[in-house]
């Protein structure tokens, strides 16, 4: 997700409390950074303050209403007025927190929205007798419960949403840990490993194949 706010203190406090809640999470001060962000990364969610320096979150909301691929858009502001909400709700705003809120609440109407953005896709992904259900964020071999971190999880997600396609190290960093992420590439090895060895001892061999000099992939058939 991005996280849209120019308050740094409470910026940094989002960016951590929502990070330790599961969620990979970049983080801008105003709304030209955003608009720059949303033109070359690719992200679900979007929490966005209105009152930003350059441009302010009604402008956001333009430039993500003129894109085809639209992320949901929570609202956080202190503008408490109904028409405030009213505005922003008809310019493309999916929720609206008003501040000061409850960051339990956030967090739920953000996983409220990320169901709704997942039940838009496919709603499990198999190959074979491995599923994966992405809103309920469960993964089974034949019936039985498989145990991922989220970041395996989610990788595991990444490739079998992209059969056939080659992931670079970097790509995978940057999806999985955020553009800003000081991650090393020596991570998504072990990253990788230890997905690898879950599904073995689950009875799933030979699924994440290196292409080398290209990256990490599931193959088609």
């Amino acid at each position: 997700m991005l996280v849209v706010e120019d308050s740094m203190r409470l910026r940094e406090s989002l960016g951590r409390g929502l990070t330790a809640s599961g969620f990979t999470v970049d983080s801008v001060a105003n709304g030209i950074l955003a608009c720059q962000h949303l033109d070359t990364y690719d992200y679900e969610l979007i929490v966005l303050d209105l009152g930003l320096p350059g441009m302010d979150g009604l402008g956001v909301l333009r430039h993500i209403q003129a894109r085809s691929s639209r992320p949901r858009v929570l609202v956080l502001s202190a503008r408490d007025q109904l028409s405030d909400r009213i505005d922003a709700l008809n310019r493309g705003a999916d929720d609206y927190l008003v501040k000061p809120f409850s960051f339990d609440e956030l967090v739920a109407r953000l996983h409220a929205l990320a169901r709704r953005s997942k039940d838009a896709q496919t709603p499990q992904l198999a190959i074979g007798t491995l599923s994966l259900d992405p809103v309920t964020r469960t993964v089974h071999v034949q019936d039985e419960p498989v145990t991922l971190t989220p970041r395996e999880f989610s990788l595991l997600e990444l490739l079998m949403r992209h059969r056939g396609r080659a992931f670079s190290r970097s790509e995978i960093l940057e999806r999985l840990a955020g553009c800003e992420s000081t991650a090393s590439d020596r991570s998504v090895e072990v990253l990788v490993f230890g997905l690898r060895r879950k599904l073995e001892h689950a009875g799933i061999g030979e699924l994440i194949h290196t292409r080398r000099g290209f990256g990490y992939l599931i193959p088609k058939g």
